[in-house]
């Protein structure tokens, strides 16, 4: 009896790891040191959860994920735009930066003055805020 539970026990965690290991989890970025999820069905309800590590992790854990978000030093905005397929469609100034909305190839999408948007850039110096499909709660 002790024999068979202890087989069943492993067999379980072995089942519980190999369904992590192949569930879709991939990020919508490489993380830049945070990470931020949007939660919710609309902009209106939407919850900001950031967190330093484990991205991936904590993404199973959540519900209504409705877009993702980080930020990067130094960057370059021309290989990140290669790195995702994406293309700007219209930019926005603002008093110390830029915003960039684009088409690209991630999953989240929203609608901005008759465009369809899935990846906002807000940039400032050397640095930006990259997120999918825009970014939630300012920069």
């Amino acid at each position: 009896m002790r024999l068979a539970r202890l087989f069943f026990l492993t067999i379980s965690a072995v089942f519980v790891l190999a369904a992590v290991a192949f569930m879709p989890q991939d990020l919508c970025f490489e993380s830049g040191g945070t990470y931020t999820f949007y939660c919710g069905t609309s902009s209106a309800d939407c919850k900001v959860i950031t967190v330093r590590n484990f991205a991936k992790t904590q993404k199973l854990c959540l519900k209504n994920i409705c877009g993702e978000s980080t930020e990067y030093e130094n960057f370059d905005m021309e290989s990140f735009l290669e790195s995702v397929g994406g293309k700007v469609v219209f930019e926005e100034k603002f008093s110390d930066g830029i915003n960039y909305y684009c088409t690209a190839d991630l999953p989240y999408s929203v609608e901005l003055y008759n465009h369809t948007i899935n990846l906002h850039i807000a940039v400032k110096g050397n640095a930006a805020r990259v997120a999918s499909p825009i970014i939630f709660g300012g920069y």
